[in-house]
Order: C-alpha cells, then structure tokens, then sequence
C-alpha cells in the first residue's frame, strides 16, 4: 500500500497568524514548523501502522521547505522545494499509483470566516469559484488525487474546511484542530491533535477504497482578484475570459487543463 500526504501550515493546530506561518519571522514560525512536522509525523506513523509500506510527504506551504525531515520516519520520501509543475502542492502523486491520499494543516478558502488565515493559493485573489462552490486548496487537490484516481481518506485543519471536507467525500476522515472566530482561534491541545491524527490517520487509510472522488464531468472556475489591472492581466491565459473588471473564468471538462490554468492564473508573480 502506497499513501501520499500533502502538508500545509494555516491549518496546524493553533496557528492564527501570517508571522506563525512565515520563515521570514523565526520567533513566531518556529513553534508552528515543530507542530507542523508533529502533525505529519503522526500521519505518517498512522499509516504505516495500517499497513502502508510506503508513505511519500509533499511539503506543500510557501516555500515548501518546512518540515523537518529528520523528524519524520525513516521509511518515509519526502519531497521539500516547488517542482514548479502545475500539480503543485501535489507534485509526486503522479509518480506511481498511490492507494490513499492523506491532508495534514489545511485551511478554509478564500472570503471564509472559519481561519483568520483563510485563502485559496495566494492573497492577491478575494475567492476562486469551481462550478459554483467557493474552492478551498483542499478542493482543489482533492480533485487531483481523484484524477490519478486516489481515494482522499483523511484531513486535519479547521473545523470549517473539515465540515466541507464531509459533504464533498462522505467517507473521509478528519481531525478538526482549530475552529475560527474573526481574527481569532480556538484550538485543541497540540499533543492532542498529534494523537488524534496518528489514530485517525490509521482508520482512514484501513478504510481509504470508501473513500473516491466525485469528479464533475465539467469544470467552470471564476477567479475574483482583489485588483482590476491584474485580473486584465490574468485574462490573456488561452481559453480564459474576462466577464468584469476582476473576474477571470475558464472552463473544461479535463481536470488536468484547469490545474494548467491555475498554474498560471493564481500563482503569485
């Protein structure tokens, strides 16, 4: 059995603020990165401990080099830095069937109050619909296991994205750490959620064939960007259309061309 985990910061237990998720200001990042390595670890040993023989970590925040490797079993790969592929926080899952996919520290989407940290790949957007539903990171890479065809049987992060998590695959797993109020959080103990996580983790990945996608048979995605010149700016991506000054839509029925689009779209230069 081979299971892939991807691993975000926003959704760590506790975290409230940008410093918290910022190598740029070590004072404030550094409890977040330990907690954030805590978390993985624990869903690293859940899955070995239901049987996985080879779990791959994708460190998947800012600059994809947070996590500790030394603080990770042996027996796991891990990949840290940005391929700069369109799967981005996903990259490695192409490599090989992978029988589970597994979502440790990750956050609400954009213009969601349920983290003070709430976004969709970058601030400069206000939110990014999918055929009509406000699109979280979680959504989005979702998706992308179920398009190589790997079961999401497992998340950990707020308790809103959680909620979402449950409607969109009913048999997935999660561990809500945080709950979000305004600028403010509410978290479980961070040696509770890396017990929770270690013992959830082990019952998803045992039950991860429950666990498939619903994949659209078509896709329709609205970025709205906070500013108009660069929403202008966006709309020249082929096939992508500018329906107001800050509305930029494209639309497909492969999952792989609207990884493409975001890939150029919502990526930060």
């Amino acid at each position: 059995m081979r299971v892939f985990i991807s691993a975000d910061i926003e959704g760590t237990c506790g975290i409230t603020s940008w410093a918290e998720t910022e190598r740029s200001t070590p004072m404030d990042y550094a409890p977040f990165q330990k907690q954030m390595t805590r978390e993985v670890a624990a869903a690293c040993e859940g899955a070995i401990a239901a049987g996985a023989g080879s779990v791959f970590v994708r460190d998947a925040h800012d600059s994809a080099r947070n996590l500790d490797p030394a603080g990770l079993p042996e027996s796991v790969r891990i990949m840290r830095g940005w391929t700069g592929d369109p799967l981005s926080m996903m990259s490695g899952i192409d490599q090989g069937r992978f029988d589970a996919a597994l979502f440790t520290g990750y956050h609400a989407w954009a213009s969601s109050g349920g983290s003070p940290l709430s976004h969709t790949m970058n601030l400069r957007n206000e939110y990014v619909t999918l055929n009509g539903v406000r699109m979280s990171e979680f959504m989005m890479n979702a998706y992308t296991a179920g398009y190589y065809g790997v079961p999401v049987a497992f998340l950990s992060g707020d308790k809103a994205l959680c909620g979402f998590a449950e409607e969109m695959i009913p048999g997935i797993t999660t561990v809500p750490v945080n709950e979000g109020l305004g600028g403010a959080v509410t978290s479980i103990h961070p040696a509770a959620a890396v017990k929770q996580i270690r013992e959830a983790a082990e019952r998803a990945v045992r039950h991860a064939s429950d666990c498939a996608v619903p994949m659209p048979d078509r896709f329709d995605m609205t970025v709205r960007f906070r500013e108009h010149p660069r929403a202008y700016s966006k709309s020249f991506y082929p096939g992508a259309r500018l329906e107001d000054e800050k509305n930029v839509c494209f639309s497909s029925d492969d999952w792989f061309e609207m990884l493409r689009f975001s890939h150029f779209v919502l990526s930060d230069p």
